[in-house]
């Protein structure tokens, strides 16, 4: 307390202002940890943040829980991980940009995920890759709008190497793809 008198002193001095003004001056320039007493607009989050201790190393899990509970990383989510984790905004958005299972758009309706593991790859999974791409997003665009828009994305192996070439929909595995099977089950799951 003696420390904050001195300090409170010297800048009463210097800017002209009240010990009290200074104080809250200080309070705004350095805020609360959000908590039980900080922001209420992601109270869901407050188990993971305290599991956490409100520690800037349980960022990633943190922004992985916001996210299952979200669907997806908004501007407003990733300011109240930042402000409650201590961080600033730059890091917490830059880790959340450098991870791809991290998005900041709502997911789609469906989900395709092609393996592109060795099996699937000698079995055909860059055609099955192409007619994908082809049929969901004309244009090169990973990803298509619309309430019956399907998300692809690649993955390198999913283990099930037996039924190449495969492509996980929805989270269930179909087995041994060819681009017109894939495509006709796919088109029956936008109607």
């Amino acid at each position: 307390m003696a420390t904050e008198r001195s300090i409170v002193s010297s800048r009463e001095a210097s800017l002209g202002l009240s010990r009290e003004a200074i104080l809250e001056l200080s309070r705004k320039a350095s805020p609360e940890p959000a908590g039980p007493s900080g922001s209420d607009a992601f109270p869901e989050l407050e188990a993971v943040l305290r599991r956490h201790g409100h520690r800037p190393d349980g960022l990633i899990e943190v922004l992985n829980r916001a996210q299952e509970l979200h669907g997806q990383l908004t501007p407003a989510l990733l300011r109240h991980v930042a402000t409650a984790l201590r961080l600033p905004l730059s890091r917490v958005q830059g880790t959340a940009s450098f991870y791809h299972l991290f998005r900041f758009r709502p997911p789609a309706a469906h989900s395709c995920v092609v393996c592109t593991g060795t099996a699937c790859h000698v079995k055909g999974a860059e055609a099955l890759v192409r007619a994908l791409e082809g049929e969901l997003a004309p244009g090169g665009a990973a990803e298509a709008a619309g309430a019956g828009a399907i998300e692809l994305s690649t993955v390198r192996c999913v283990g099930t190497c037996g039924g190449a070439p495969l492509v996980v929909v929805d989270g269930q595995v179909w087995n041994h793809q060819t681009p017109a099977s894939v495509l006709a089950r796919l088109r029956e799951l936008r109607r």
